[in-house]
């Protein structure tokens, strides 16, 4: 099954984005995410217009991030993403005549719903702060052990 992996894409870059002193060129960012620099513009658009990066034009230009890092949350950036589905499982048919099938319907509905609502939860909790305070912990473990 094919996953969504925007947020996980965004997270990487903007995490590449926030250790680098300048801008990024979309082929800096599409070379870090293993992906091309057209969809890398495409994106960034979409954070742009959330204004979470900024775009710098002309030579050494390229994208910045725009906002501080404690007030950009997954959740801020699953929004931007176009709220992308959580799950990528659903019912079989959405407006069942079998009574069966409504029950099996209803019930894990219900359970998505709960289950959806919890991790929006917890992504709202979550910032690029975070993860940037994470990296810099594993990067200084990583360091010392080869040392």
């Amino acid at each position: 099954m094919k996953r969504d992996s925007r947020l996980s894409s965004v997270l990487h870059a903007l995490l590449h984005m926030a250790e680098q002193e300048g801008p990024m060129t979309s082929e800096a960012l599409g070379q870090c995410l293993g992906t091309n620099p057209v969809v890398v513009r495409r994106t960034m658009g979409l954070l742009r217009e959330a204004g979470l990066v900024r775009a710098a034009r002309g030579h050494a230009g390229g994208w910045q991030i725009a906002a501080d890092l404690e007030t950009v949350s997954l959740r801020r950036l699953h929004a931007a993403l176009g709220e992308p589905a959580i799950f990528a499982i659903g019912n079989r048919h959405e407006t069942p005549d079998c009574l069966v099938e409504q029950s099996v319907n209803a019930a894990l509905e219900g359970a998505f719903a709960e289950a959806e609502a919890l991790l929006l939860a917890r992504f709202a909790d979550v910032t690029l702060a975070d993860l940037a305070r994470d990296f810099a912990r594993r990067h200084a473990q990583r360091r010392a052990a080869q040392e």
